[in-house]
């Protein structure tokens, strides 16, 4: 021996595992192949289910800062990232927020959301110059996504925002990481190793898809943009949507359809202000104070004296 003391190799992540119930895919019919990989998918469920009081203190902290003024980011690379781009991008036609409040950053920029930039996950620099960019402060919430919980640019991107004060959330798919360690809420879905050792395109991504549409959901919810289990607030920009809008008012005021329609149109197509004003028999402007007295809560102001 030369008398050099070599350091053990760091453990792999989970997710970079070989998987021993997957070990034979090659040799396997059509039929057993795909149960073997729907075996697998299960554990996507479990795996957020097992996060889920985590998961709820999240929640709760993200839509208090919401409802102080503060806005909601997500970090990723790759999967990760184009998992948090497509959940953003559904929020203000879902919700009618402004465009800002629920902001996604990959790594790469936009032109990863349809190429591989593989290496962008590599510049832990970029993901801080990033939050900068973004003006994060102490009101947002950062949430950083890796399959691996080792990605830098997600990495950057949080430490920089956990120093500009914001709350910062880690979401990853291997436990005891550098990105669970160095946020204020951990999120650790245990998928276990992939169907395919490392391709974090499968279970990761879709644990990772139905944690955050099931945080970014039930703050909207927790914000009153939600009655019952009706869209409320839908962006009715379409005629699918012009006519779902049409649907949601009609179920709860039971007004004629003539009136569903003049109310739609009189409010600017405002699912919630449309119901005040055939539930109350007033204007749009009453309908809107009566909503503003009722913090946006469509219930509360369905409810209060007329």
């Amino acid at each position: 021996m030369d008398g050099v003391k070599h350091r053990p190799a760091a453990p792999l992540p989970l997710t970079e595992e070989q998987n021993p119930s997957t070990a034979d895919l090659d040799l396997l019919d059509t039929h057993e192949l795909l149960h073997r990989i729907n075996d697998e998918d299960r554990r996507c469920v479990w795996a957020v289910e097992r996060e889920l009081d985590v998961i709820g203190t999240a929640v709760d902290a993200i839509a208090k800062r919401l409802s102080e003024g503060g806005r909601l980011h997500y970090f990723g690379a790759g999967t990760s990232g184009r998992v948090a781009v497509m959940d953003a991008a559904e929020i203000p036609p879902t919700f009618s927020t402004p465009k800002d409040l629920v902001c996604a950053h990959i790594a790469g920029g936009a032109h990863a959301m349809t190429a591989s930039v593989e290496a962008a996950e590599d510049d832990e620099q970029a993901g801080a110059a990033e939050a900068a960019l973004a003006k994060i402060d102490a009101h947002d919430v950062a949430i950083g996504l890796s399959a691996s919980g080792g990605a830098p640019y997600v990495l950057g991107a949080m430490r920089a925002a956990r120093s500009a004060g914001a709350l910062t959330i880690g979401i990853a798919n291997s436990p005891g990481t550098e990105l669970l360690r160095d946020v204020e809420i951990p999120i650790a879905l245990l998928t276990g190793p992939e169907v395919i050792a490392g391709s974090t395109r499968m279970k990761a991504a879709s644990a990772q898809k139905m944690a955050l549409t099931t945080i970014s959901t039930a703050v909207m919810v927790k914000l009153g943009r939600v009655h019952g289990n009706l869209m409320v607030d839908v962006d009715a920009s379409n005629e699918k949507l012009r006519a779902r809008a049409r649907r949601v008012v009609k179920q709860l005021t039971s007004a004629p359809d003539e009136r569903v329609t003049a109310a739609l149109e009189a409010s600017g197509q405002r699912v919630r202000e449309a119901c005040v004003m055939l539930a109350s028999n007033c204007g749009v402007e009453e309908a809107r104070s009566r909503l503003a007295a009722a913090g946006g809560s469509l219930r509360k102001a369905l409810a209060a004296p007329k």
